[in-house]
């Protein structure tokens, strides 16, 4: 007896995404402090907000992710914490050939405007590579990356950089 209702090919758009929704809002990424466990804490490079991740991200972020997974498994207090440029040096490099096709320079906008040309690309590029780690898939597990999004902070925000200098 064969099944007519089974595709022949999987789409993983159809079920992953009702299901990483799911474990969102039911804060299955989430990390509490449990003190009877020893912890395992992994920090999340930021990728530069360049465009969008490429194959060494996904390596980087894949293996990351394994360890998290496996500290977890042996009963550690895992957590995994992620970041995001603050559009730094390499966007501001991306900003200045965008520019440079369109036969300006960072010195013809002056910095206010070029400033503000450099937010509207981490705003334009920022939010692709964070939806980009976000989506993607540890291939082993079938399941989303096991990061606490709701943790993610851009890594020069003032009130973090405070904190560590002024140890609050």
């Amino acid at each position: 007896m064969s099944e007519t209702n089974i595709p022949t090919v999987y789409n993983p758009s159809e079920v992953e995404n009702k299901w990483y929704q799911e474990w969102e809002s039911k804060k299955y990424f989430g990390a509490t402090v449990e003190k009877e466990k020893t912890p395992f804490c992994i920090v999340m490079p930021p990728p530069n907000v360049t465009g969008q991740l490429h194959m060494g991200h996904a390596l980087d972020n894949t293996l990351q992710d394994i360890l998290t997974r496996w500290r977890r498994m042996q009963g550690y207090n895992a957590l995994w914490v992620p970041g995001t440029d603050h559009a730094g040096i390499a966007t501001q490099a991306k900003v200045e050939e965008k520019l440079a096709k369109e036969g300006q320079t960072k010195y013809d906008l002056g910095r206010e405007k070029f400033l503000d040309e450099v937010w509207a690309w981490k705003e334009q590029y920022g939010n692709r590579i964070t939806t980009q780690l976000r989506s993607w898939v540890l291939p082993a597990t079938g399941i989303g990356n096991a990061s606490p999004w709701m943790k993610a902070a851009q890594r020069q925000c003032w009130k973090y950089s405070y904190a560590y200098l002024n140890k609050v």
